[in-house]
């Protein structure tokens, strides 16, 4: 009787384990990008924010116009409290996720701040259609090659292919210094 509960207990045991490592890897079910083998990790629009960006660019979209998008930077506990801490390089399980939007306006919003704010010339923008979401996953030995980063960019749920992921690592090499992070951490008062 002891060597079944004993059995029950280790099988348990192995059970949770492997729970607590996919929870802990922050990955979930669903297509993996390519090179990386990167999955969309579960509740990452909960996770905490780290920064904000605009891109403005002379780049082309598909209907002719300039480049102009809204960007946030989230980052899982492990990755905000490196930032937090300054620590770098950043700690193994360290996740940080970008969003992108195309930026939007509303002349509604525009004249509202017009009428509120006279000649100051306010306009606002806001995040309109979403364009991807990207993932740098920190684990030192598993993306020794490339800077110990493993990067995932997927568009509507679906991993982009595998030339554009080849292109990540390289995109990042100019902040090798910054253990290969762009976003500075934002924290508010």
């Amino acid at each position: 009787m002891r060597r079944i509960a004993w059995v029950a207990a280790a099988v348990t045991a192995l059970a949770g384990g492997a729970a607590y490592m996919e929870a802990a890897s922050g990955q979930s079910n669903g297509e993996a990008a390519p090179i990386y083998g990167i999955k969309i990790p579960d509740a990452y629009r909960d996770w905490r924010l780290i920064s904000v960006k605009r891109l403005t660019g002379k780049q082309l979209t598909g209907d002719g116009g300039a480049l102009r998008q809204l960007r946030a930077e989230l980052g899982n506990d492990l990755a905000i409290q490196a930032y937090r801490d300054g620590t770098r390089p950043f700690p193994d399980g360290a996740i940080i996720a970008a969003l992108h939007w195309n930026e939007d306006s509303s002349d509604t919003d525009n004249q509202a701040l017009a009428a509120g704010f006279p000649g100051l010339g306010l306009a606002s923008s806001f995040a309109g259609s979403a364009m991807n979401v990207q993932f740098m996953v920190k684990d030192s030995k598993k993306y020794a090659a490339s800077g110990g980063w493993g990067f995932a960019d997927f568009t509507n749920g679906k991993p982009g292919n595998e030339a554009l992921h080849a292109k990540c690592f390289s995109c990042h090499q100019p902040a090798k210094d910054r253990d290969y992070v762009f976003t500075h951490y934002a924290p508010t008062p």
